[in-house]
Protein backbone atom coordinates (compact mmCIF):
# COMPACT_ATOMS: atom_id res chain seq x y z
CA UNK A 1 0.00 0.00 0.00
CA UNK A 2 1.41 3.35 -1.03
CA UNK A 3 1.50 6.41 1.24
CA UNK A 4 2.31 9.65 -0.52
CA UNK A 5 0.82 12.98 -1.52
CA UNK A 6 1.55 16.19 -3.35
CA UNK A 7 3.16 18.75 -1.06
CA UNK A 8 5.31 21.50 -2.54
CA UNK A 9 5.67 19.25 -5.61
CA UNK A 10 7.33 16.50 -3.54
CA UNK A 11 6.25 13.03 -2.43
CA UNK A 12 5.84 13.03 1.33
CA UNK A 13 5.63 10.27 3.90
CA UNK A 14 2.58 8.81 5.63
CA UNK A 15 2.58 11.11 8.64
CA UNK A 16 2.19 14.17 6.38
CA UNK A 17 -0.84 13.09 4.35
CA UNK A 18 -3.98 11.00 4.29
CA UNK A 19 -3.97 7.49 2.95
CA UNK A 20 -5.55 7.12 -0.48
CA UNK A 21 -9.07 5.71 -0.47
CA UNK A 22 -9.47 2.11 -1.61
CA UNK A 23 -10.21 1.49 -5.28
CA UNK A 24 -8.50 1.80 -8.65
CA UNK A 25 -5.38 3.95 -8.74
CA UNK A 26 -6.02 7.34 -10.33
CA UNK A 27 -3.63 9.15 -12.65
CA UNK A 28 -1.34 11.42 -10.61
CA UNK A 29 -3.01 14.66 -11.72
CA UNK A 30 -6.49 13.40 -10.76
CA UNK A 31 -5.09 11.96 -7.56
CA UNK A 32 -3.71 15.34 -6.57
CA UNK A 33 -7.07 16.98 -7.14
CA UNK A 34 -8.73 14.36 -4.97
CA UNK A 35 -6.28 15.03 -2.16
CA UNK A 36 -6.64 18.79 -2.36
CA UNK A 37 -10.42 18.85 -2.27
CA UNK A 38 -10.75 18.44 1.55
CA UNK A 39 -8.33 21.34 1.98
CA UNK A 40 -10.81 23.91 0.63
CA UNK A 41 -11.78 25.16 4.07
CA UNK A 42 -8.19 25.41 5.28
CA UNK A 43 -7.21 27.31 2.15
CA UNK A 44 -10.13 29.67 2.66
CA UNK A 45 -9.03 30.29 6.23
CA UNK A 46 -5.46 31.05 5.18
CA UNK A 47 -6.69 33.83 2.91
CA UNK A 48 -8.42 35.67 5.73
CA UNK A 49 -7.12 38.60 7.68
CA UNK A 50 -5.82 38.11 11.21
CA UNK A 51 -8.99 39.70 12.58
CA UNK A 52 -11.18 37.30 10.60
CA UNK A 53 -9.18 34.23 11.60
CA UNK A 54 -9.52 35.09 15.28
CA UNK A 55 -13.20 36.05 15.14
CA UNK A 56 -16.43 34.23 15.99
CA UNK A 57 -18.73 37.14 15.22
CA UNK A 58 -22.05 36.05 13.77
CA UNK A 59 -21.68 32.39 14.74
CA UNK A 60 -24.27 30.36 16.64
CA UNK A 61 -23.67 27.74 19.33
CA UNK A 62 -25.40 25.20 21.53
CA UNK A 63 -23.60 24.68 24.85
CA UNK A 64 -24.87 22.06 27.28
CA UNK A 65 -24.64 22.48 31.04
CA UNK A 66 -24.24 26.24 30.82
CA UNK A 67 -25.49 27.44 34.20
CA UNK A 68 -22.46 26.51 36.33
CA UNK A 69 -18.71 26.14 36.35
CA UNK A 70 -16.96 25.42 33.08
CA UNK A 71 -20.20 25.50 31.09
CA UNK A 72 -21.11 28.96 32.29
CA UNK A 73 -17.61 30.20 31.47
CA UNK A 74 -17.91 28.74 27.95
CA UNK A 75 -21.27 30.43 27.39
CA UNK A 76 -19.90 33.77 28.51
CA UNK A 77 -16.66 33.40 26.53
CA UNK A 78 -18.43 32.56 23.28
CA UNK A 79 -21.09 35.23 23.76
CA UNK A 80 -18.34 37.74 24.47
CA UNK A 81 -16.91 36.94 21.04
CA UNK A 82 -20.24 37.73 19.41
CA UNK A 83 -21.67 34.21 19.24
CA UNK A 84 -25.42 33.72 19.68
CA UNK A 85 -25.56 30.99 22.31
CA UNK A 86 -28.35 28.67 23.37
CA UNK A 87 -27.64 26.67 26.50
CA UNK A 88 -29.34 24.31 28.91
CA UNK A 89 -29.32 23.23 32.53
CA UNK A 90 -31.03 20.44 34.44
CA UNK A 91 -32.27 22.88 37.09
CA UNK A 92 -34.64 25.49 35.70
CA UNK A 93 -34.12 27.84 38.67
CA UNK A 94 -30.36 27.94 38.06
CA UNK A 95 -30.91 28.50 34.36
CA UNK A 96 -33.39 31.34 34.87
CA UNK A 97 -31.04 33.07 37.29
CA UNK A 98 -28.24 32.90 34.73
CA UNK A 99 -30.49 34.17 31.95
CA UNK A 100 -31.56 37.06 34.16
CA UNK A 101 -27.96 37.96 34.92
CA UNK A 102 -26.88 37.60 31.32
CA UNK A 103 -29.81 39.68 30.17
CA UNK A 104 -28.54 42.58 32.27
CA UNK A 105 -25.16 42.44 30.51
CA UNK A 106 -25.23 43.95 27.05
CA UNK A 107 -22.60 41.54 25.70
CA UNK A 108 -24.52 38.48 26.90
CA UNK A 109 -28.11 39.60 26.48
CA UNK A 110 -28.78 37.35 23.45
CA UNK A 111 -28.06 34.11 25.31
CA UNK A 112 -31.13 31.86 25.46
CA UNK A 113 -31.72 28.63 27.33
CA UNK A 114 -33.84 25.54 27.85
CA UNK A 115 -34.26 23.33 30.91
CA UNK A 116 -32.96 19.90 29.93
CA UNK A 117 -31.77 16.70 31.55
CA UNK A 118 -29.23 15.53 28.97
CA UNK A 119 -29.49 11.99 30.35
CA UNK A 120 -33.00 11.77 28.87
CA UNK A 121 -33.33 11.18 25.13
CA UNK A 122 -36.61 13.12 24.71
CA UNK A 123 -35.07 16.09 26.52
CA UNK A 124 -32.11 16.06 24.14
CA UNK A 125 -34.42 16.05 21.14
CA UNK A 126 -36.40 18.97 22.55
CA UNK A 127 -33.17 20.83 23.29
CA UNK A 128 -31.90 20.69 19.73
CA UNK A 129 -35.32 21.67 18.40
CA UNK A 130 -35.37 24.67 20.75
CA UNK A 131 -31.85 25.67 19.76
CA UNK A 132 -32.77 25.45 16.08
CA UNK A 133 -35.71 27.77 16.64
CA UNK A 134 -33.88 30.25 18.88
CA UNK A 135 -30.85 30.44 16.60
CA UNK A 136 -32.76 30.94 13.38
CA UNK A 137 -32.22 27.46 12.02
CA UNK A 138 -28.43 27.75 11.99
CA UNK A 139 -25.88 25.98 14.19
CA UNK A 140 -22.13 26.49 13.76
CA UNK A 141 -20.89 25.14 17.10
CA UNK A 142 -21.89 22.34 19.47
CA UNK A 143 -20.20 22.15 22.87
CA UNK A 144 -20.93 18.95 24.79
CA UNK A 145 -20.05 20.13 28.28
CA UNK A 146 -22.79 18.78 30.55
CA UNK A 147 -21.58 15.98 32.76
CA UNK A 148 -21.85 14.33 36.12
CA UNK A 149 -19.24 12.80 38.39
CA UNK A 150 -19.63 10.17 41.06
CA UNK A 151 -17.09 9.07 43.65
CA UNK A 152 -17.92 5.47 44.49
CA UNK A 153 -15.89 2.25 44.70
CA UNK A 154 -16.56 -0.09 41.81
CA UNK A 155 -17.93 -2.77 44.15
CA UNK A 156 -20.51 -0.32 45.49
CA UNK A 157 -21.63 1.09 42.13
CA UNK A 158 -25.20 0.09 41.28
CA UNK A 159 -26.68 -0.56 37.87
CA UNK A 160 -28.59 2.69 38.23
CA UNK A 161 -25.39 4.61 39.02
CA UNK A 162 -23.71 3.13 35.96
CA UNK A 163 -26.63 3.84 33.63
CA UNK A 164 -26.99 7.41 34.86
CA UNK A 165 -23.33 8.27 34.30
CA UNK A 166 -23.23 6.64 30.88
CA UNK A 167 -26.38 8.46 29.78
CA UNK A 168 -25.29 11.84 31.11
CA UNK A 169 -21.66 11.85 30.06
CA UNK A 170 -21.36 9.62 27.00
CA UNK A 171 -24.74 8.89 25.44
CA UNK A 172 -25.72 12.56 25.52
CA UNK A 173 -22.48 13.52 23.79
CA UNK A 174 -23.06 11.02 20.98
CA UNK A 175 -26.78 11.64 20.56
CA UNK A 176 -26.53 15.44 20.59
CA UNK A 177 -23.79 15.24 17.96
CA UNK A 178 -26.10 13.06 15.86
CA UNK A 179 -28.99 15.48 16.25
CA UNK A 180 -26.84 18.53 15.52
CA UNK A 181 -25.04 17.04 12.53
CA UNK A 182 -27.50 18.17 9.80
CA UNK A 183 -27.43 21.73 11.16
CA UNK A 184 -23.64 21.74 11.42
CA UNK A 185 -23.28 20.45 7.86
CA UNK A 186 -25.69 23.08 6.54
CA UNK A 187 -23.80 25.86 8.32
CA UNK A 188 -20.45 24.63 6.97
CA UNK A 189 -21.68 24.37 3.40
CA UNK A 190 -23.23 27.83 3.52
CA UNK A 191 -20.19 29.93 4.39
CA UNK A 192 -17.12 27.98 3.31
CA UNK A 193 -15.96 27.55 6.92
CA UNK A 194 -15.99 24.40 8.98
CA UNK A 195 -18.49 23.88 11.76
CA UNK A 196 -17.17 22.70 15.10
CA UNK A 197 -18.01 20.19 17.81
CA UNK A 198 -16.08 20.50 21.07
CA UNK A 199 -16.48 17.85 23.74
CA UNK A 200 -15.42 18.44 27.33
CA UNK A 201 -14.03 15.28 28.90
CA UNK A 202 -11.47 15.02 31.72
CA UNK A 203 -7.91 13.91 32.39
CA UNK A 204 -9.61 11.09 34.30
CA UNK A 205 -9.84 9.53 30.84
CA UNK A 206 -6.03 9.31 30.85
CA UNK A 207 -4.95 8.86 34.48
CA UNK A 208 -6.50 6.66 37.15
CA UNK A 209 -8.17 7.88 40.31
CA UNK A 210 -9.73 5.68 43.02
CA UNK A 211 -13.53 5.55 43.19
CA UNK A 212 -13.91 7.08 39.71
CA UNK A 213 -13.98 3.97 37.53
CA UNK A 214 -17.27 4.59 35.71
CA UNK A 215 -16.77 8.34 35.40
CA UNK A 216 -13.28 7.76 34.00
CA UNK A 217 -14.59 5.21 31.52
CA UNK A 218 -17.15 7.69 30.17
CA UNK A 219 -14.49 10.34 29.70
CA UNK A 220 -12.06 8.00 27.97
CA UNK A 221 -14.88 6.97 25.65
CA UNK A 222 -15.59 10.64 24.89
CA UNK A 223 -11.96 11.06 23.87
CA UNK A 224 -12.17 8.19 21.41
CA UNK A 225 -15.58 9.29 20.15
CA UNK A 226 -13.99 12.66 19.37
CA UNK A 227 -11.34 11.03 17.20
CA UNK A 228 -13.79 8.75 15.42
CA UNK A 229 -16.29 11.50 14.60
CA UNK A 230 -13.46 13.78 13.45
CA UNK A 231 -12.45 11.23 10.82
CA UNK A 232 -16.02 10.42 9.83
CA UNK A 233 -17.23 14.03 9.55
CA UNK A 234 -14.17 15.65 8.00
CA UNK A 235 -15.77 15.21 4.58
CA UNK A 236 -18.69 17.33 5.85
CA UNK A 237 -16.38 20.19 6.94
CA UNK A 238 -17.29 19.48 10.57
CA UNK A 239 -14.31 19.50 12.92
CA UNK A 240 -14.52 17.56 16.20
CA UNK A 241 -12.14 18.22 19.09
CA UNK A 242 -12.08 17.72 22.83
CA UNK A 243 -10.77 19.53 25.90
CA UNK A 244 -9.80 17.37 28.88
CA UNK A 245 -9.63 19.54 32.02
CA UNK A 246 -7.60 18.64 35.05
CA UNK A 247 -8.47 20.06 38.45
CA UNK A 248 -10.72 23.08 37.94
CA UNK A 249 -12.39 25.27 40.53
CA UNK A 250 -16.07 24.28 40.08
CA UNK A 251 -18.89 22.89 42.20
CA UNK A 252 -19.31 19.65 40.21
CA UNK A 253 -18.23 17.64 43.25
CA UNK A 254 -21.33 18.82 45.11
CA UNK A 255 -23.45 16.50 42.96
CA UNK A 256 -21.02 13.59 43.12
CA UNK A 257 -22.25 12.03 46.33
CA UNK A 258 -18.87 12.56 47.96
CA UNK A 259 -19.01 14.14 51.41
CA UNK A 260 -15.65 14.93 52.95
CA UNK A 261 -14.52 16.58 56.11
CA UNK A 262 -13.19 20.04 55.08
CA UNK A 263 -9.74 19.23 56.43
CA UNK A 264 -9.62 15.95 54.51
CA UNK A 265 -10.75 17.74 51.35
CA UNK A 266 -8.04 20.36 51.83
CA UNK A 267 -5.31 17.75 52.21
CA UNK A 268 -6.54 15.83 49.16
CA UNK A 269 -6.48 19.03 47.13
CA UNK A 270 -2.97 19.88 48.26
CA UNK A 271 -1.74 16.39 47.40
CA UNK A 272 -3.19 16.63 43.91
CA UNK A 273 -1.79 20.12 43.31
CA UNK A 274 1.65 18.87 44.33
CA UNK A 275 1.54 16.72 41.18
CA UNK A 276 0.68 19.69 38.93
CA UNK A 277 3.82 21.37 37.55
CA UNK A 278 2.15 24.81 37.36
CA UNK A 279 1.20 24.43 41.04
CA UNK A 280 -2.28 25.88 40.78
CA UNK A 281 -5.82 24.76 40.23
CA UNK A 282 -7.46 25.61 36.93
CA UNK A 283 -10.18 28.20 36.51
CA UNK A 284 -13.28 27.72 34.33
CA UNK A 285 -12.03 30.50 32.07
CA UNK A 286 -8.89 28.48 31.32
CA UNK A 287 -11.07 25.84 29.69
CA UNK A 288 -13.45 28.30 28.03
CA UNK A 289 -10.58 30.01 26.22
CA UNK A 290 -9.46 26.74 24.64
CA UNK A 291 -13.00 25.91 23.57
CA UNK A 292 -13.37 29.32 21.92
CA UNK A 293 -10.06 28.91 20.08
CA UNK A 294 -11.04 25.49 18.73
CA UNK A 295 -14.18 27.03 17.23
CA UNK A 296 -12.32 29.81 15.40
CA UNK A 297 -11.14 29.84 11.77
CA UNK A 298 -7.62 30.09 13.24
CA UNK A 299 -8.06 26.45 14.32
CA UNK A 300 -9.39 25.27 10.95
CA UNK A 301 -6.60 22.68 10.54
CA UNK A 302 -7.21 21.10 13.94
CA UNK A 303 -9.54 18.14 14.28
CA UNK A 304 -9.63 14.89 16.24
CA UNK A 305 -7.48 16.29 19.03
CA UNK A 306 -7.87 15.91 22.79
CA UNK A 307 -6.20 18.84 24.54
CA UNK A 308 -5.34 18.33 28.20
CA UNK A 309 -5.78 21.59 30.11
CA UNK A 310 -4.34 20.44 33.41
CA UNK A 311 -1.32 22.54 34.33
CA UNK A 312 0.90 19.68 33.19
CA UNK A 313 -0.65 17.02 35.45
CA UNK A 314 -0.74 14.29 32.80
CA UNK A 315 2.92 14.74 31.83
CA UNK A 316 4.33 14.93 35.36
CA UNK A 317 6.16 11.98 36.84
Amino acid sequence: MRWDCLHHAHLMTAHECDIYPPGPRLPWRQRSIHLLRPQTVAMAASGRSREERWSLAGKTALVTGGSKGIGRAIVEELAGFGVRVHTCARGDADLQECLRRWGADGRLARVTGTACDVAARPDRERLVAAAREELGGRLDILVNNAGQTMFRPATETTAEDYARLMATNLESCFHLAQLAHPLLVAAASGGGESSSVVNVSSIAGFVSYPALSVYSATKAAMNQLTRSLAVEWAKDNVRVNCVAPGGVRTDIASSSGLKLDPEVARKMGEAEMARVPLRRIGEPEDIASIVAFLCMPAASYITGQVICADGGRTIAA
